[in-house]
C-alpha cells in the first residue's frame, strides 16, 4: 500500500493550524522551564569566562611591560659603561692639553657624560621601581585569576550536572517540536516565532480566559471572542499581538467561577413581633 502523502501545511483548516501551533507552544514552554532550572548559571559562567579573559590579557600586558623595562634598563646600563670608558679617556687627555680651548672642550664632554650617566641611573631606578610595582600587581592578578578559575570550574560542574540531568528530556522535546513545525506553514511559524521572541514570558499563542487575553490579560471584546471560537481565521490580541485560541480547542479546562447564592430575606418577622406586643 502506497504511503499517504503528507498534507501541505498551508491547506490545513484553521482549527488544525491553531492546534498544531498550541502543541508547539506547549513543547517550547517545557524547554523554557528546563532552561529555567539552570537559573543564572549560564550567565555566571559567561561572566566568569569574560573576567578570566580580561585578567589574562591584563597579566600578559604587564609581563610585556616588565620585559620592555628590563630591556630598557640593559640598554641604559650599556650606555653608562660606554660613558665610563669615554670619561676615563677624556680624563687622561685633559692632563695633556695644549691650550684652554682644548681644556674647555674636554671639560664640557666630561660634564655631559657625567650628567648623562646620572640621568640613566635615575631612569634605571625608576624602571626598577616600576618593575617591582608591576610584579606585585601581576602576583595579585594571578591570585585573583586562580580564584576566578576555581569559581568557573565549580559553576561549570554545576551547570554540566544540570544539563546532563535534563539533556535527554530536552532533546526529545526539541525533536518533537521540529516534527510539529513541519506541520505549520512557514509564514505562520515565522510570525509565531517573532511574537514569541518579543514576548516576555515566551508565549506566542494563548487561550482566552475570563474574557481576557491569556498573555497580557487585557479584556477582549465579545465579538472578537466569538471570532476566536468560530475558528475561521487567525485572530491576534489587539494589545500584545499574541495569537488567540479557544480554550476548548487548546484542550484546556477552565474552572467556572462559583456563584455564591445570596441568603433569602426573611419576610414578616417584624410584623409578627409588633402583633405579639
Amino acid at each position: 500500500m502506497a504511503r499517504e502523502k503528507a498534507k501541505d501545511p498551508t491547506e490545513l483548516a484553521v482549527d488544525v493550524k491553531l492546534k498544531n501551533l498550541y502543541s508547539l507552544q506547549t513543547m517550547l514552554s517545557e524547554i523554557d522551564a528546563i532552561k529555567t532550572l539552570r537559573g543564572e548559571l549560564p550567565l555566571e559562567v559567561q561572566d566568569l569566562e569574560d573576567e578570566i579573559e580580561g585578567l589574562t590579557t591584563r597579566v600578559g600586558k604587564m609581563l610585556d611591560q616588565v620585559e620592555h623595562l628590563r630591556s630598557e634598563m640593559m640598554n641604559r646600563k650599556s650606555v653608562i659603561e660606554k660613558n665610563k670608558l669615554d670619561l676615563a679617556r677624556f680624563e687622561e687627555q685633559i692632563n695633556n692639553v695644549r691650550n684652554n680651548r682644548e681644556y674647555d672642550s674636554l671639560t664640557k664632554e666630561i660634564e655631559y657624560l657625567q650628567l648623562d650617566n646620572q640621568l640613566n641611573e635615575k631612569k634605571i631606578r625608576e624602571a626598577q621601581e616600576e618593575i617591582e610595582r608591576l610584579q606585585e600587581k601581576t602576583r595579585s592578578s594571578n591570585a585573583e585569576l586562580s580564584e576566578r578559575r576555581a569559581d568557573l570550574d565549580l559553576k561549570k560542574s554545576e551547570l554540566d550536572e544540570i544539563i546532563q540531568d535534563t539533556r535527554s528530556e530536552e532533546e526529545k522535546l526539541r525533536e518533537r517540536a521540529k516534527n510539529v513545525e513541519l506541520t505549520i506553514d512557514s509564514r505562520l511559524l515565522s510570525a509565531f516565532k517573532r511574537i514569541r521572541k518579543n514576548a516576555r514570558n515566551g508565549l506566542g499563542i494563548v487561550y482566552v480566559q475570563r474574557d481576557a487575553c491569556g498573555g497580557c490579560f487585557n479584556k477582549i471584546p465579545p465579538q472578537r471572542q466569538l471570532d476566536v471560537r468560530m475558528h475561521k481565521k487567525i485572530i491576534v490580541c489587539e494589545y500584545c499581538g499574541r495569537i488567540l485560541i479557544d480554550p476548548e480547542l487548546a484542550g484546556v479546562e477552565l474552572n467556572k467561577p462559583v456563584v455564591e447564592e445570596k441568603p433569602r430575606r426573611r419576610r414578616g418577622t417584624t410584623g409578627r413581633r409588633k402583633g405579639a406586643e
